[in-house]
This record gives C-alpha cells, sequence and structure tokens, in this order.
C-alpha cells in the first residue's frame, strides 16, 4: 500500500495549496514531501504543480492523477469492506452528506438503526448544503448524499426521490397557527421573516416563486442555520420556511404546509456519484436509507 501513501501526497497538497501546509498534515519535513512530488513527477515524465507565488496548484496532468488517487483509494475501501465480509465481521466507514433538513430525525435515526447491527461501521456525517453536497460526490469526499434540490448534474446517479413541501414555521400562539391546512404563501409574507439565507436550497426555492410574481420577500433574520431559526421562531412572531424532515415533534411549534399553487414542493433526492462502486457498508447503508424513506413518504402520503 506504500504507493497508495505516496499518491495520497499528492492530494493532501492540492487539498492544502501548498508544500508547507500538506507537510504538517502529513507529519512530515517539508524537503521530504518536496523530494516525493519530483519523485512522482520524473516517473510520470511531466510536471503535475503549477508553482506560484502563493503555493501550489495542479495542472491538468495533475487533476488527471488526483482522479485516478480517489478512486484507487475508494477502490481500496471497498476491497477492505469486501474482506472483512469474508471473514463475518462487517467493517468500514460510510461519508454521507446531506443538508441540514435531514440532521434532526432521519439522519441520527437510521445511522442509530445500522449501528445497531453493525456496531465496528463508523460515519462521517458531513452536513452541507445542495451544491456542496453534490460536490463532495464528486471529489470521493461522501460515498452518498441526501438533499433539498440539488443542481442538475450527469455525475449523479438517483437511488431515490420524492417530494416534500415546504412549511410555514411558527410557534404554537402565533395568528397563522390556528387552522390546519395549507397557507396561502401571501399570508404568510404578511408576517415577520425569519428566512434561510441564499446559501440554501429554500430559499432558493422560494425566491423563484416570488420572481414569477414579482415580488420580492424582506426577512428580518437570514441564516444558514435551519436551528437557530427554529429556535428564532420559539421566542418571536416569526414565520420561518422549512421542510417537513426537518422539523422536529416539539408542541411549542406549530408548520402548515405552503399551499402548492404557490410554491411548489421540493425534490428530495438521495444519490451516489454515478459509476463508483460503494464499499459495502456504504451500500447497504445506502439500501437501509432508500427503503425508510420510501416507508416515511407513504405514511405522510397516507396522513
Amino acid at each position: 500500500m506504500k504507493h497508495l501513501r505516496t499518491l495520497g501526497y499528492v492530494a493532501e497538497i492540492a487539498r492544502s495549496g501548498s508544500i508547507r501546509r500538506a507537510a504538517e498534515r502529513l507529519n512530515i519535513t517539508p524537503s521530504a514531501l518536496t523530494r516525493q512530488i519530483q519523485d512522482i513527477e520524473y516517473e510520470l515524465g511531466t510536471p503535475i504543480f503549477e508553482r506560484l507565488a502563493q503555493g501550489m496548484r495542479l495542472n491538468a496532468a495533475g487533476e488527471l492523477l488526483v482522479r485516478h488517487i480517489r478512486d484507487q483509494i475508494a477502490d481500496l475501501e471497498r476491497v477492505r469492506s469486501q474482506i472483512a465480509d469474508l471473514s463475518g465481521v462487517r467493517r468500514g466507514l460510510v461519508a454521507l452528506a446531506c443538508s441540514q433538513a435531514f440532521v434532526t430525525r432521519i439522519v441520527p435515526e437510521e445511522v442509530e438503526a445500522y449501528r445497531a447491527r453493525h456496531p465496528q461501521v463508523g460515519f462521517l456525517v458531513q452536513v452541507r448544503d445542495h451544491i456542496q453536497a453534490v460536490a463532495a460526490l464528486t471529489t470521493f469526499e461522501a460515498d452518498i448524499a441526501l438533499v433539498l434540490q440539488p443542481p442538475p448534474s450527469a455525475e449523479l446517479h438517483v437511488l431515490y426521490s420524492c417530494h416534500q413541501p415546504v412549511c410555514a414555521l411558527m410557534r404554537a400562539g402565533h395568528p397563522l397557527a390556528g387552522p390546519e391546512g395549507p397557507v396561502r404563501l401571501r399570508d404568510c409574507l404578511a408576517h415577520t421573516l425569519a428566512l434561510p439565507d441564499r446559501s440554501l436550497a429554500i430559499r432558493h426555492h422560494l425566491e423563484q416563486a416570488l420572481a414569477r410574481r414579482g415580488i420580492t420577500a424582506g426577512p428580518v433574520v437570514e441564516s444558514s442555520s435551519l436551528e437557530l431559526l427554529r429556535n428564532l421562531v420559539l421566542r418571536e412572531d416569526v414565520v420561518s420556511l422549512q421542510v417537513p424532515s426537518g422539523i422536529p415533534d416539539d408542541p411549542r411549534l406549530c408548520s402548515r404546509p405552503i399551499d402548492g399553487r404557490d410554491l411548489a414542493p421540493m425534490t428530495l433526492v438521495l444519490a451516489q456519484l454515478r459509476g463508483r462502486m460503494l464499499s459495502v457498508a456504504a451500500a447497504k447503508f445506502a439500501d437501509q436509507l432508500a427503503a425508510s424513506l420510501h416507508r416515511r413518504n407513504a405514511a405522510a402520503a397516507a396522513d
């Protein structure tokens, strides 16, 4: 496996942007790391980095090499997981990128259920929004991604998808909290708003709907944290927007779906990188998660 360690040096320099920072993370001297890179470039017969005043940047040959490195590391993890299966011990690491909307209930419950059966499997859960989650798949930082409204990409292989309504979220005593059933968007806009900021898919979805009507929203608070917005809703008579998966079971909170005529449901997507073979642990967790999402969606539709 020594060649993979050497190739890992290249990947770390690409991440860090400099020999010095990469050497610190790898716990070797900068001069030793420089020699390793020079040896690789000599063997390949071409430079793989651009030497810039502010650091190191991969050139086209380096980009090809890093993609090969990530493929090799992913294949090694898959083989390790399969070998562990042969010995009757399920091991491995599942790397999941997910939107904030799924960290309240879905992801903790599914990780708990999986680890109850396979306690030697570890998890790396990265909370990222739609664009960053897809990027994590393409850079092999994540095995699977669970996101809202990901951007169209030929590199995504969708394992499961469904729709979730956007809900108006308010505290139980709010004027909009009384009647059950959908609420019109114009009624929400008439109240003080605390909204997800423009880094989140929910806000993009809202602004597209408002742009079609030629109107704008004027929130008093914007945040990239859905948890902060929920806590603010409990303290003030503000209205926020979230999807059902991210709303905790809290009697102090009230949620009502936005009328579909005003704001279409958002698409929930569970996906992996197209063409990538997942480790056994990651593939089985993806299967479990897809089946659970299907059950949850069917139960919600039946209510």
